[in-house]
């Protein structure tokens, strides 16, 4: 049986002054796996350099008629209310041709250079966020469906969205992103009868929207409680979680490091829902490790918002381990986006490991110029059975900085307390006489003093 063929979509983005060109190729290869991620086959790309873009349409009238010949559209903006049919106004158009002011093309324009697409474009995915306006303009001219950055990722998140708590911050997101760009779905004067008299359909209906988003939060903060209680419980544990830019290879990570079973895909945003997990082999005291969602540049701030719970494992972690795909050419600005997420969340100054992934695919030289410009970095590939082990070491270390052994005597008569020294200290040896047992342990001074204080009772 063989899979539908995937709806063909165009590439739209305007480089702004600001952006150089290798940012600017970095952000449509981006926008291009995106568009895969949502099931969206890329089969052409336009691209304009322009000081702004245009109010009316993102693009100029030279490359929206470029863009209207791919997919089938008139090419003209038009407007929404009914024109009168004037024939000879049609038939002056048709002998004079309709070519572009000189003020709305920049003497930039390049060719878009993906040739003719071998199928008509239905979606126009452009990488800017836009105004209702602009999409309503851009699918008049096209006669495609728009989306613009922000749309898509919202979709996916949607898509992807698993738990109860990830289906709830990414309904509140979809709705807060799709409320100001409802139209009104004719009768736009009509009023309506009875209660709520005065709206317009439109009206109401954002007024129904924004009455759900309320009660979705509602929701959201009563499993938000449920999940602080768990992270308090956890609080007192040695916390690692693993942050960096979507499809850096943090689920692999995860599964290689604590042997569970979490989904690794090569997807964007495969992983919406935080995972907890213990280091495997497991040491004493547990070591947890968690997986987060992944970043991605300019996120929208809606979603940041709507999974600040998830991102609070970062934010109440005793070590982050920025993961980074080192085989990615734009691997620099990924991480720059990171620190800037984790940074606006509060999260900046939890102490930190860099760790650049997948360097597997490297060869040797460029494996030498990472180590020269990250000396302190971990390289290492998830796939690498003997790199994990040493990741996991490095961890161990982390937590044994500062530890203190000593001797704990524990009577017969408290031999409760045994089990909770192997939960809260690493027992280094433990021998028995007629006073109890002796446990040579090494922990934190703080665990020490906490454990003394049970035996002194």
């Amino acid at each position: 049986m063989t899979e539908p063929e995937r709806p063909a979509c165009v590439l739209v983005a305007v480089q702004l002054p600001d952006v150089d060109d290798t940012q600017h190729a970095a952000d449509l290869a981006e926008l291009g796996r995106l568009c895969a991620t949502l099931g969206l086959d890329v089969v052409a790309t336009i691209t304009q350099r322009r000081p702004n873009l245009a109010h009316t349409a993102v693009l100029g009238e030279g490359k929206l008629g470029e863009l209207a010949a791919l997919t089938g559209g008139s090419g003209h903006v038009g407007s929404t209310a009914p024109q009168r049919k004037d024939k000879a106004r049609l038939r002056r158009q048709a002998e004079e041709g309709d070519h572009p002011s000189d003020d709305d093309v920049d003497e930039d324009d390049e060719p878009s250079g993906s040739g003719t697409p071998r199928r008509k474009p239905t979606v126009v995915v452009v990488d800017h966020e836009l105004t209702p306006s602009q999409i309503r303009n851009l699918e008049r001219a096209t006669s495609a469906e728009v989306m613009d950055r922000t749309g898509v990722i919202v979709e996916i998140f949607h898509r992807h969205a698993k738990t109860r708590e990830a289906r709830l911050q990414v309904e509140i997101a979809r709705l807060t992103y799709v409320a100001p760009r409802m139209r009104e779905s004719g009768g736009g004067a009509e009023r309506q009868a009875g209660r709520g008299a005065g709206e317009s359909n439109l009206e109401l209906d954002r007024r129904k929207v924004r009455d759900r988003i309320a009660e979705l939060r509602e929701e959201l903060a009563a499993v938000q409680r449920d999940q602080d209680q768990r992270r308090q419980n956890r609080r007192q544990a040695r916390r690692v979680a693993l942050v960096g830019y979507t499809n850096a290879g943090k689920s692999s990570l995860m599964r290689a490091l604590t042997g569970s079973d979490v989904l690794v895909a090569d997807k964007l945003f495969a992983t919406l829902d935080t995972t907890v997990r213990a280091l495997h082999p497991e040491v004493k005291p547990r070591v947890l490790v968690s997986d987060t969602v992944g970043f991605i540049q300019k996120l929208p701030h809606d979603l940041v918002a709507s999974f600040k719970s998830t991102l609070d494992e970062a934010h109440e972690a005793s070590l982050l381990l920025y993961v980074v795909d080192a085989s990615d050419p734009t691997h620099e600005h990924q991480l720059e986006v990171t620190r800037e997420v984790l940074a606006e969340i509060g999260a900046d100054a939890i102490p930190s490991k860099l760790v650049l992934n997948k360097c597997d695919c490297l060869d040797d030289l460029s494996r030498a110029a990472l180590r020269a410009k990250h000396p302190r970095a971990i390289l290492l590939s998830a796939r690498v059975p003997a790199d994990v082990a040493r990741l996991r070491q490095i961890l161990v270390d982390f937590f044994d900085e500062g530890a203190e052994e000593v001797e704990l005597v524990v009577p017969y008569g408290k031999q409760s307390l045994v089990a909770q020294i192997h939960e809260r200290a690493r027992v280094l040896s433990e021998t028995w006489d007629e006073a109890g047992a002796h446990l040579l342990v090494r922990a934190q001074p703080v665990e020490l003093d906490k454990l003394r204080s049970l035996l002194s009772r």
